[in-house]
């Protein structure tokens, strides 16, 4: 089994080499909040913030907000004589500068609540220039112009989370506003989801500025993903083969490949070799990024080296998504970009799998070869792991072992209505071609088991997941999406309210 100390050994070997990431860190902890149970220390969230070089990890988001509210005393009218405005107004700032300084995000607040339409109108229109990645407004009045007002926010079409404590709305006021279909409604007492949704528009200005190293054919070019905003770099494959072949064995090669080897429970089928080839072309991927100024990476890997004898970049991957670097297989765009959102929300890496259904269980078997460890936060402690070979009996692959029992989230970000196996739900989510927002399929469930492969076929991590309330064999048989991501713990519920907030369509499996 691996242990701390182990780890912190292998981590040391990944400092050595030009400082470019840290082991085991990822983007900013949310804490006590909705998104994440784990810590990590300052020292730790700034190594990673100046060791990467990409534009999403030195990019500090801007987000504006504002409180609304009558000038005069409330009296008889909610929230009533009974609440203390100004008190709100002083902790829920307060409140504010906390999650701003926790998020490494800049915030922005008026310091006079908006005491008319008229100057919430100028409020926005002053936003509008200022072009903030979000908008956070408290609402703190159920009376005169307060909800107009927030109507008024969400229509500005930049994101928009509204907080309205408990005596500030009635259902009347905010069904208008949900069925506006804008922005992240946090009608409650309790702040930590209202600061879940500035983590929320954090990842949403991380994911527009991550820039993606896209290894595959042989032209160079830049593009752009369509709604997200994503930057992509187009890098011929043959670079990663040709950067491969002059890269030599050296000692802190060895080092990483010695400890990933200590730490396995059991090395069955590969050899030393492997785990050095399989390291070889973590640091190979490593450099790439660097060069090229970027945050993640996908690569063409079956295309490009699938009929050669250069390791399959399966451990450089698992690596990688553990460092809090997106990486993704078979330069897949949904699937890297599903990769950003996970760590850039939740602190810790998804596991992109190829998925399987299991009749018999009713249930969804996700099955790959470049599980990450660290499925617990990148902060956390990794789970088991074997070293063993491809499916192919070829290179080195850790066999992560799934916590049997643990919450899982499946999650799959779909660009548009026609991609793939997406259609195969069509009568339960029926394509609308006026509809021209991307989709997200959303499910949650439960570890049930962690597959033996072999006697089993297929790629040698395979868990299989019993989703909540699916019990028609169709529904497992036709699973929409390709390549969906399982991460650890239960976020449905989150990744809707995400939805909502950047105007994605969410398909709740």
């Amino acid at each position: 089994m691996c242990h701390m100390k182990c780890n912190n050994e292998e981590n040391k070997s990944i400092l050595t080499r030009r400082n470019f990431i840290k082991g085991a860190t990822g983007g900013t902890l949310l804490g006590a909040s909705l998104f994440s149970h784990t810590s990590r220390t300052k020292a730790s969230s700034n190594a990673r913030s100046t060791m990467l070089e990409g534009p999403a990890s030195r990019y500090v988001p801007k987000i504006k907000a504002a409180f609304v509210r009558r000038k005069e005393e409330y009296g008889m009218r909610w929230p009533g004589a009974v609440y203390d405005g100004e008190a709100a107004i002083r902790h829920y700032h307060q409140q504010i500068e906390i999650a701003g300084k926790k998020y490494g995000v800049n915030m922005n607040i008026r310091q006079i609540p908006l005491y008319s339409l008229e100057e919430t109108e100028r409020w926005v229109t002053e936003a509008k220039a200022e072009n903030p990645d979000g908008l956070f407004f408290v609402v703190l009045d159920r009376q005169e112009h307060s909800w107009p007002s927030a109507f008024k926010v969400l229509e500005s079409n930049i994101p928009t989370v509204v907080f309205s404590p408990v005596g500030t709305a009635f259902t009347t006021n905010t069904t208008h506003a949900d069925a506006m279909n804008k922005g992240f409604i946090c009608s409650t007492d309790d702040f930590t989801q209202a600061e879940s949704g500035i983590k929320m528009l954090k990842a949403g200005a991380k994911l527009r500025e991550t820039k993606v190293v896209v290894l595959r054919g042989k032209e160079r070019k830049n593009a752009e993903i369509k709604h997200f905003g994503t930057k992509l770099i187009y890098v011929p494959a043959k670079s990663f083969l040709d950067e491969y072949n002059k890269t030599p064995i050296t000692a802190e090669i060895r080092q990483m490949a010695e400890n990933y080897v200590k730490n396995a429970k059991q090395m069955t089928g590969s050899t030393m070799q492997d785990v050095l080839n399989g390291i070889k072309s973590y640091l190979v991927a490593k450099n790439i990024i660097e060069r090229e100024g970027a945050d993640a990476i996908t690569m063409d890997c079956l295309g490009a080296l699938g009929k050669t004898k250069v390791s399959l970049p399966c451990i450089a991957w698992s690596r990688l998504n553990d460092e809090g670097v997106p990486a993704a297989c078979e330069a897949d765009l949904t699937a890297v970009t599903t990769h950003c959102l996970v760590q850039y929300l939740f602190d810790r890496p998804g596991y992109q799998q190829d998925p399987v259904p299991d009749t018999s269980k009713r249930s969804l078997i996700g099955a790959h070869c470049s599980c990450p460890t660290r499925l617990n936060g990148f902060s956390e402690a990794p789970e088991p792991y074997y070293l063993t070979f491809h499916h192919g009996k070829r290179d080195a692959v850790p066999k992560t072992i799934w916590k049997v029992g643990q919450r899982v989230t499946v999650i799959d970000v779909v660009f548009n209505q026609t991609d793939g196996n997406r259609r195969n739900f069509a009568h339960r989510f029926p394509i609308d071609k006026e509809d021209k927002r991307p989709e997200m399929i959303i499910s949650s469930g439960e570890v049930i088991e962690n597959i033996s492969v072999p006697p089993s076929g297929g790629c040698v991590v395979s868990v299989n997941i019993k989703l909540d309330g699916i019990d028609d064999p169709s529904d497992v048989l036709a699973y929409p999406g390709f390549h969906q991501l399982f991460f650890y713990g239960d976020y449905k519920r989150e990744l809707q309210d995400y939805c909502r907030l950047f105007n994605i369509r969410p398909l709740v499996i």
